[in-house]
């Protein structure tokens, strides 16, 4: 997961960066800091993040830094 494929999730369910800490339970500043891109992030971290965005409906599309997406899955989109 890319720092901008985790915005762009977040902005499908219209997260703020606190309600995604909330579901996912980390720190906010941990959402903060994988966002930003600036360091390497934790495996487990990028785990969890990504594991409460499927839970939530969002599909991960696979593509290089560049094309790398996401999307609301078929069942979600109502």
């Amino acid at each position: 997961m890319t720092p901008e494929q985790c915005r762009e999730a977040r902005a499908l369910l219209c997260w703020t960066e606190v309600q995604l800490a909330k579901h996912a339970g980390i720190k906010v500043e941990t959402v903060r800091y994988v966002e930003a891109g600036n360091g390497r992030p934790k495996a487990l971290t990028l785990a969890t993040i990504r594991t409460c965005l499927e839970a939530a409906g969002v599909e991960f599309i696979p593509g290089s830094a560049n094309s790398a997406g996401v999307r609301m899955r078929e069942a979600e989109k109502r």
